[in-house]
């Protein structure tokens, strides 16, 4: 599929899908024409990669992620390595840490919402 179909059926901007291929992290074949040729998995690894950002990884650790992850499920594969499931847990962790800090802003909020209403 062209990468305006692959960005159609992600939602995700064409621009972003070129940025995906330079940081390695998607690869398409090449018509004669020059234009890119996705895969149809590439949806899938597409929609990987958004639910890997919006985690807030980064770039470099979702290429060093990305190989040992299967696109259709996300389930482990069998290449990954005991290092991998280290950083992940490290990742894991620091997103527990921003939901904790997030729960302790919304609880903060709420104490000033009821004191503001009861006034």
């Amino acid at each position: 599929m062209r990468i305006g179909e692959l960005a159609r059926r992600t939602g995700v901007s064409e621009r972003s899908l070129r940025y995906y291929e330079t940081q390695g992290l998607l690869a398409a074949e090449r018509t004669p024409g020059g234009h890119r040729d996705y895969p149809e998995p590439a949806v899938d690894r597409v929609i990987r990669i958004q639910e890997l950002y919006a985690a807030g990884l980064h770039s470099e650790k979702i290429r060093q992620l990305l190989p040992c992850m299967r696109d259709q499920d996300g389930g482990p594969s069998a290449i990954a390595t005991p290092r991998l499931v280290e950083d992940l847990t490290a990742e894991r962790d620091r997103i527990d840490r921003m939901i904790a800090d997030l729960v302790r802003s919304r609880d903060t909020l709420d104490e000033v919402i009821r004191t503001a209403r009861d006034s």
